[in-house]
């Protein structure tokens, strides 16, 4: 079924959705949301506005500065993709890590998010303490072996 929503103005909110993540805009963050959103993130699916609410204070406490560089952005009907790189800053530890994301748009606000972030470099972001980045690097390098 083709969309009624014009993918110019769905590119449009999306970028402003994104202008609000990175300035900790929680209030218009949230109206860019239906009341029965759906976020998932790490395979766990979060339902409506008091969850989205929450992970959006876990990420800025995980991350604190934001800051979003698109690499490939396509929408068709209703969905908007995006492949980007999250950066960020929190306590002078800069860091970056690869990302898509894919949102269904309805009427203009977002009935679906879905995040995917690579949970071993997340992991080794908000990792404190030696063994935890030993034990972390030691994983990403097994992990790697054999390929390059």
């Amino acid at each position: 079924m083709k969309s009624n929503q014009s993918s110019i103005k769905i590119r449009k909110v999306a970028k402003d959705l994104d202008d609000a993540v990175e300035k900790h805009d929680t209030e218009f963050v949230l109206s860019c949301f239906l009341d029965d959103c759906e976020v998932e993130v790490f395979g766990i699916v979060l339902k409506g506005k008091d969850h989205l609410k929450k992970a959006l204070n876990w990420l800025y406490d995980m991350v604190g500065e934001i800051k979003f560089e698109p690499i490939i952005i396509m929408v068709n009907d209703d969905v908007f993709f995006e492949e980007f790189i999250l950066k960020g800053s929190k306590h002078d530890k800069k860091f970056e890590v690869k990302a898509a994301e894919v949102l269904i748009y309805k009427d203009y606000k977002v009935k679906t998010l879905r995040l995917y972030f690579d949970r071993l470099q997340v992991a080794k972001v908000i990792s404190k303490g030696f063994f935890e980045k030993f034990v972390l690097n030691m994983i990403d390098k097994k992990s790697l072996k054999g390929l390059k």
